[in-house]
Parts: C-alpha cells; sequence; structure tokens
C-alpha cells in the first residue's frame, strides 16, 4: 500500500468503511450476474422484464437491467464512501431504497408487466433483510456518544 493509500486508509471512518465493502459487494453481486454458471439460466437472461429466466446463484431472479443496477448502486457506494456524511447517506438511503424495492415486490403479481426489473420472492426478502441492515449500519457506525 503507499503511502498516500495508508494514509486515506486510517483516516477512514466506520462507516466510510462500511459503506465502501457494502460498494464493493454490489459491484461483485453486479459482476457475477453476467457470469454463465454463477447465474443460472443464462442463456435464458432479458434486458428487462419478469420474462427472464436467469437467476444468481440459482436463486435471485436477474437481467442485464438488474445487474446493471447493482453495479451503479455499488459505483455509487464506492463514491459516497469518500465523506462520512454521504456514506451514511448511501447506507441509509440506500436501506430505504431496498425497503421500498421489498414493498413493492409484495405488492406486484412478479409474471406482470410490473416486474420490469425483475424479482421474485427470494430477492424480495433479500431486499427486506439488506434494507435493514443497512439503515441499521448507517445509524450504528454514526451514534453520536453521549459525555
Amino acid at each position: 500500500m503507499t503511502t498516500a493509500r495508508a494514509r486515506a486508509a486510517s483516516h477512514r471512518s466506520l462507516v466510510q468503511t462500511v459503506a465502501l465493502a457494502v460498494g464493493v459487494v454490489f459491484l461483485l453481486v453486479g459482476v457475477l450476474g453476467f457470469i454463465p454458471g454463477v447465474t443460472t439460466g443464462y442463456d435464458a437472461m432479458t434486458f428487462a422484464g419478469h420474462e427472464s429466466d436467469a437467476e444468481l446463484l440459482g436463486v435471485f431472479q436477474v437481467s442485464v437491467l438488474h445487474n446493471i443496477v447493482h453495479l451503479l448502486f455499488g459505483a455509487a457506494g464506492l463514491a459516497m464512501a469518500r465523506t462520512a456524511a454521504m456514506a451514511r447517506l448511501f447506507l441509509i438511503g440506500g436501506g430505504a431504497i431496498y425497503l421500498v424495492l421489498w414493498l413493492y415486490g409484495l405488492i406486484i403479481d412478479h409474471a406482470s408487466a410490473a416486474n420490469f426489473v425483475p424479482v421474485n420472492t427470494a430477492d424480495d426478502w433479500l431486499h427486506f433483510f439488506l434494507g435493514i441492515a443497512m439503515i441499521g449500519l448507517g445509524l450504528l457506525t454514526t451514534r453520536r456518544r453521549t459525555v
């Protein structure tokens, strides 16, 4: 590690480190969604829509659009991890977005055109736990100490 990188890493707050890690995970998931074998039914992947039969790890329904969203979310995490305030916003705001996606997935008919990303039941519950975890991490890593 270079001296400048070591200095930057030593001055990174916990919330920044967590946001950076979450961003890296989203990037990894986005890339893995494009790898045949890791993504089953890869040949049946569509750009968007509920017709995509591709599943990341054979469980989570994905499409090209779904993978791009993961890549963009990951890039946002990396960019926003540069400051503590933005890292906190990424975690809490991103968690809120995932809770909205969870509700959306519960409300829509998975076999309808409204399922354009697409999502399945496994995605819905992953979004719920991810939303709760991100919000929790954003709050817990930025708690102010009282004297």
